[in-house]
């Protein structure tokens, strides 16, 4: 069953090797698709370019499917799926925080990276900035690290929360993407003013 730990016993060479080979590739196709722009990235706040969503919110809809399709199958034992456990006000504010990174530097931290290896001075103050940031959490504030752990709630998924089958959530956001699409359709030609020159 998957993930492939419970099936093989790799090294941590392997795992290191494949991460690496894996970031490589993800930060190509990124690179390939305008996402380390910092530009293309905030025109999804202006409405006139929503490339970024719409590649995410697919990208997610996609992945929710598959996992909930090879689970249904009996390919993959969702119990083994690591699920980071649940602290509501702890994941709100860091969503606020990165959020406001995004739309102030132009970038998150994925797409910041991606933005580095293409040489855009931007995205290397802006990397720094994030970098800076790590090492503060880390040197100066121990406790909250303590307080998000000791507070967390476990995996908390609409599922267990509501009761509702897994396969009825899929369907709900699979026609969540199609309505998405066309209401990003709408904004980008409403907006298409605002697009620079």
């Amino acid at each position: 069953m998957f993930p492939l730990t419970s099936s093989f016993d790799f090294s941590v060479a392997a795992f290191l090797a494949a991460a690496f080979a894996l970031g490589l590739a993800f930060g190509f196709v990124l690179e390939r698709a305008g996402f380390g722009s910092g530009r293309k990235l905030t025109a999804v706040f202006y409405g006139y370019d929503m490339a970024v969503v719409k590649v995410m919110f697919t990208a997610i809809v996609t992945a929710m499917a598959a996992l909930w399709l090879a689970s249904a199958a009996g390919l993959l034992d969702m119990a083994e799926v690591y699920v980071v456990p649940t602290n509501y006000a702890a994941q709100i504010v860091g969503g606020l925080l990165l959020g406001a990174g995004f739309v102030v530097g132009g970038y998150c931290p994925g797409t910041s990276v991606v933005a580095c290896a293409s040489g855009r001075y931007d995205a290397m103050a802006f990397l720094a900035g994030i970098v800076a940031g790590l090492a503060a959490y880390a040197q100066f504030v121990p406790g909250i690290e303590a307080w998000v752990r000791d507070n967390a709630q476990g995996e908390v998924t609409l599922p267990s929360l509501t009761g509702i089958a897994t396969g009825w959530y899929v369907l709900a956001f699979v026609a969540a993407l199609a309505l998405a699409a066309r209401g990003m359709a709408w904004a980008e030609r409403r907006f298409a003013g605002l697009r620079p020159r």
